[in-house]
């Protein structure tokens, strides 16, 4: 008999952006890509502010300084 264990998290360990999507790495390996087309002030930022980024609790958010924008990983992946 085998047991499934539920490791999943709510914490991101990296981010990136490619091909108008945004990817996010979590923290047990899985990966979400979202459209940014999803979130006008990032759809419409410059690369440069759309790098400009930094978790927020462990993980548990994103911040763009530039674009004054928060979000909750928990909230993407729901």
């Amino acid at each position: 008999m085998s047991t499934l264990t539920n490791f999943k998290s709510n914490q991101a360990c990296d981010l990136s952006f490619s091909n108008n999507k945004m990817k996010i790495i979590m923290e047990d390996g899985r990966e979400i890509s979202i459209p940014l087309e999803w979130f006008p002030s990032l759809r419409n930022a410059t690369e440069i502010e759309l790098n400009n980024w930094r978790f927020i609790g462990d993980g548990e958010g994103i911040h763009w300084e530039d674009l004054d924008e928060d979000l909750l990983v928990s909230e993407l992946i729901s």
